[in-house]
């Protein structure tokens, strides 16, 4: 069988207690090297069989998760983060479907988690932003007409850009031009949750030069919008003035 787990954000013990339980297991690791801590290759068994995807085309993942399979072997599919979100697994469901070859899906801690958890920051603040989009820049590869950054920018939302901080002044001149002003806070978290991780805060109309500053040009997510710098109103659900399934209102609401 084929195990796909999410190694989270970067540091070893932010991987799930049953993707560790996974990787200790394995007969073989197919890990995402480009991104995934190598430390959390020392979970693996002796004699387990580890490859780095990150020199191998699809076919040649395949071919080992086959080869493995073949051999009755427990094969781990080690991708960066939660493997839903840029993680290029539906290619390789599709293909193990194809080989009548089981497969499961363990999920793991997005960056995107761990990018707001260094930034002590809150996506959704009541009055602020209730929505957040994650989205990247296009660029070597292209995205849907439809989801083009600045079109996205004109919601004026929480955003999260994957795989754009090589583009940050094209980012920086498609969100002004979606909507964003300049003086809108924005921050680059440089390899989130690892140990060499750098938090730079700044504008939308300063992204590209503090990245330029700081020598950012991959491994980092750009996270813009007012919650990271705005006043935000009191969550209802803690309101001692607001009744919920669970309590009732304490106190009169203010006049």
């Amino acid at each position: 069988m084929v195990h796909f787990v999410g190694a989270g954000p970067g540091a070893p013990d932010l991987i799930t207690l049953r993707g560790a339980e996974l990787l200790r297991k394995a007969d073989c690791i197919i890990y995402a090297g480009s991104l995934v801590n190598p430390a959390l290759l020392e979970m693996a068994k002796e004699g387990c069989e580890i490859h780095n995807s990150a020199a191998m085309t699809l076919e040649e993942v395949l071919e080992v998760m086959e080869r493995m399979e073949a051999a009755g072997k427990e094969t781990v599919r080690l991708h960066t983060g939660d493997a839903s979100l840029f993680g290029a697994i539906r290619e390789q469901m599709d293909a193990l479907d194809e080989r009548d070859i089981p497969y499961d899906d363990t999920p793991g801690v997005s960056s995107f988690c761990g990018a707001a958890a260094a930034l002590n920051a809150e996506y959704t603040l009541p009055g602020v932003s209730q929505s957040l989009i994650i989205t990247r820049m296009a660029g070597r590869t292209p995205v849907p007409e439809k989801e083009q950054l600045a079109s996205m920018a004109q919601h004026g939302t929480s955003m999260v850009l994957f795989l754009s901080s090589g583009l940050l002044r094209k980012v920086q001149d498609e969100l002004l031009r979606g909507g964003y002003q300049a003086d809108t806070p924005a921050a680059i978290v440089y390899k989130a949750t690892w140990p060499d991780e750098k938090v730079i805060r700044c504008t939308v109309g300063t992204l590209a030069r503090r990245g330029a500053e700081e020598g950012i040009r991959k491994t980092a997510l750009l996270l813009i919008g007012d919650f990271l710098d705005s006043c935000y109103e009191r969550s209802r659900l803690y309101d001692p003035t607001f009744t919920t399934e669970f309590r009732q209102a304490s106190a009169p609401k203010k006049q």
